[in-house]
């Protein structure tokens, strides 16, 4: 090789040198630029995921609000229901006491009798204090299963199937919760027998 073609093969390697270096410089100002780039956008990706789980906690938050002050008024609203409850046989007692008393009985115990109607009256105004209310079934009523419980069925001339023959217990409910059902004997008289 003679020096005309070693300095062209010079000047060749020295323009290859100078176009890989701009070529890797280019890279390098590239990935400068991707990895500043890169950072903004993870950034923001980290900024959207925050303001979403900022968003899904103000809403946890939000629903756990609602939720105590629900449970709070259903606490306040139905706390007694326990206590209710078991008040309900003192008035059963009371009820079938005056139920059975005779008129001779009213007149001999009149005191006392009069005293056991204040008791029941005082009762029912404690209960209505507390939102609880009677269900009080009249005979010739339709059956409802929701506020009454069938105890017995019995055939009953001049009556319908369906129909409330006898009450025995009186229901209860406070506020719209259903304490304890009305038990009622229904007739089970077939429509066509009770039409005749």
């Amino acid at each position: 090789m003679n020096d005309e073609e070693r300095s062209q093969q010079a000047a060749m390697a020295a323009a290859m040198a100078a176009a890989e270096a701009a070529a890797e410089a280019e890279a390098q100002s590239g990935e400068g630029q991707d990895e500043a780039a890169d950072p903004v956008a993870a950034l923001q990706a980290e900024r959207d995921e925050l303001r979403d789980r900022l968003m899904r906690a103000l809403a946890e938050t939000e629903n756990l609000r609602k939720r105590a002050e629900r449970e709070r008024r259903e606490a306040e609203q139905y706390g007694g229901a326990k206590l209710s409850r078991d008040l309900l046989p003192v008035y059963d007692s009371l009820w079938r006491a005056l139920e059975t008393v005779s008129e001779e009985q009213r007149k001999a115990a009149s005191a006392l009798i009069e005293g056991v109607e204040l008791t029941m009256r005082e009762l029912l105004n404690v209960f209505a204090r507390h939102g609880i209310e009677r269900i009080v079934p009249e005979i010739g009523e339709k059956f409802d299963p929701n506020a009454h419980q069938a105890m017995f069925e019995a055939p009953v001339p001049q009556t319908k199937a369906g129909d409330i023959i006898e009450v025995m217990q009186h229901g209860f409910k406070m506020h719209d919760r259903l304490l304890r059902p009305a038990q009622v004997g229904v007739s089970s008289t077939p429509k066509d027998q009770s039409e005749g």
